[in-house]
């Protein structure tokens, strides 16, 4: 299922109010959504620092969450949205999960595992790829990790 650009910045939106609630808890602003047949089924925020649990990333909430909705692991028919491209332990959930499409919108030069970094979604050995969307709302998911990493350093 073909989803239009304006689907996508809608999406992106709802992501980056998780980003804006993860900010709020002095969390690394990542938000994430996970869209099946136009009707969000999952949605999270890093929760890393709250849960003290390294894999506690947004998109691993989210996916959690979408399978309990769809009553499977398998997520197919699903796209995650991402304020952040997904590090090499979210991509490989996307895959293992066949999830079908990552949006994302700022990409991680330094942990992305999508693109970036390690290329885990379109790897040619895996049985699944993921496809990619990347830069959607990419300011906007910029400026909340800005700030989030700005006020570090001031501290």
């Amino acid at each position: 299922m073909s989803i239009p650009d304006q689907s996508h910045a809608r999406f992106m939106r709802i992501a980056l109010r998780e980003a804006e609630a993860a900010l709020a808890e002095g969390e690394v602003p990542v938000g994430a959504v996970v869209v099946a047949n136009g009707s969000v089924i999952g949605r999270a925020h890093n929760q890393c620092e709250r849960l003290q649990d390294a894999t506690a990333h947004a998109e691993m909430i989210a996916l959690t969450q979408a399978a309990a909705a769809l009553g499977t692991w398998r997520l197919e028919p699903c796209t995650l949205y991402v304020t952040l491209e997904p590090c090499a332990m979210c991509a490989g959930a996307l895959v293992q999960t066949r999830t079908n499409l990552v949006v994302f919108g700022a990409r991680d030069w330094q942990m992305g595992g999508t693109l970036s970094n390690f290329g885990i979604a379109q790897y040619a050995k895996n049985t699944h790829k993921v496809a990619v969307i990347e830069g959607v709302l990419e300011q906007e998911c910029k400026a909340l990790l800005n700030a989030f990493f700005g006020s570090l350093r001031k501290e």
